[in-house]
């Protein structure tokens, strides 16, 4: 594995201080428990939270979206439906703004696909369900074409590998003005345009609150040299394993229309696409979608 990139915090011990206790944060509005792991990749340090029910026999792993960290799942208690019936491990992408170190491979080659096998080894899974959002989607379509035998099914929400980024004017304004010009009515207007879609698809205030924090810190903070994703197009069909997808209809990232056209024609072992109304970007936010996928994970198609 080739490192390419690297990322990181311009004052580490502050701004991983700073991280840390944003965490605990999250951890104590949710209700729920995160265990910290620290594991060893070829991309360097690794940090995974471990939540859910430690005593399951299946096991999932969340892989985030570009510029967001796994916690983003349980804001609301998001992850309140895979709570009983699964170990759950949240893992921090490195090259994210995350405590993980920052080294990143080049984007279009597969190694973020044995970095994710290295550390569901590291772990000890020998099989497990995957989610992935946005960029955590390509991610896991990297895992799947390099470690088939250890995944049993894919969830996709609103993955960033399956077309282009939009280029639409609403698209590159929406997400262009909060990283040239970081301010709180900057990021509150990239998320009421591209990430929620308000009334239907909005969070609490406070963990509002905590998204606009995580990402004015991360803005002005972190230095991010990572590659974006891209649409894996022809490398879609070695997809083999189960692979569901799970869309918001006003995601102004990646169009639902187009990212389903183009994973039908891909990958050949789709199960099932859900098409949420009213829902953007940040799907994995979105409870009903969630709780969809806790429902697909225990039905006997996907066992």
């Amino acid at each position: 594995m080739k490192i390419v990139r690297t990322s990181y915090f311009k004052n580490r011990p502050a701004d991983l201080e700073w991280f840390y206790d944003w965490a605990n944060r999250i951890q104590q509005f949710s209700g729920h428990s995160y265990q910290k792991l620290e594991i060893k990749t070829e991309l360097g340090n690794t940090l995974i939270w471990q939540t859910g029910n430690l005593n399951a026999k299946k096991t999932i792993g969340i892989f985030p979206g570009f510029r967001t960290s796994p916690l983003f799942w349980d804001l609301d208690k998001g992850l309140d439906y895979l709570m009983d019936d699964f170990k759950i491990y949240l893992v921090e992408t490195n090259g994210q703004p995350n405590p993980s170190d920052g080294n990143s491979p080049a984007i279009r080659s597969l190694d973020y696909g044995h970095w994710a096998q290295q550390v569901l080894d590291e772990l000890k899974i020998e099989k497990t369900f995957i989610a992935g959002a946005s960029f955590g989607g390509l991610v896991c379509m990297k895992l799947a074409i390099v470690a088939p035998e250890k995944i049993e099914g894919v969830f996709l929400f609103n993955a960033g590998c399956l077309q282009p980024f939009s280029l639409s004017w609403k698209n590159l304004s929406a997400n262009l003005k909060p990283i040239l010009f970081p301010s709180k009515k900057n990021v509150l207007s990239f998320l009421d345009t591209a990430v929620f879609y308000k009334p239907n698809h909005q969070l609490s205030q406070e963990a509002e609150e905590l998204i606009v924090e995580y990402q004015m810190n991360v803005l002005t903070r972190y230095k991010d040299k990572t590659q974006k994703p891209y649409y894996m197009g022809d490398e879609l069909k070695k997809v083999q394993v189960p692979t569901y997808l799970l869309e918001g209809d006003k995601d102004i990232l990646f169009p639902f229309q187009k990212s389903i056209a183009n994973a039908k024609e891909q990958i050949s072992s789709i199960k099932d696409v859900i098409v949420f109304e009213n829902v953007g970007h940040g799907i994995e936010t979105y409870r009903p979608a969630l709780e969809k996928m806790a429902g697909c994970l225990n039905a006997s198609s996907v066992k």
